[in-house]
């Protein structure tokens, strides 16, 4: 069973190297084809990895308020492009409710909270 948390070594740009194909590959991870993809550099490390990924065979999901570039026009850009490869993007509430289901779910009130306290804060993301 794979534990939680995984630390991978990144010196690739796409995080597909080979220790995150074989686990991918693994028993473990058996029936899971959906990704949840965010981090740093849009047009570069995730953008790579969710091409890769697509690749794969795997549904991508890009966590668009969850990834930045130091230029926005490069993250415009990388957002597109993955979009257009069969990447779909997302926002982060929008992927807590749809992963938690219903307002059934034991955290629905925590996440709901603090969804409020997140509408609050200013939004660079505004744009794709």
């Amino acid at each position: 069973m794979v534990e939680r948390g995984c630390v991978f070594e990144k010196k690739k740009f796409s995080m597909m190297t080979d220790e995150v194909k074989e686990l991918l590959e693994s028993e473990d991870f058996l029936g899971r084809d959906s990704v949840v993809l965010f981090g740093i550099e849009a047009h570069v490390c995730v953008q790579q990895t969710c091409l890769d990924l697509l690749e794969m065979g795997k549904d991508v999901h890009i966590v668009v308020d969850c990834v930045s570039s130091q230029q926005p026009f490069d993250r415009e850009i990388a957002l597109q492009r993955m979009s257009n490869a069969g990447a779909f993007l997302t926002t982060a509430q929008s992927l807590a409710f749809m992963l938690m289901e219903s307002a059934d779910h034991p955290s629905f009130k925590a996440v709901s909270k603090l969804t409020v306290e997140h509408m609050k804060l200013p939004n660079e993301f505004n744009t794709l």
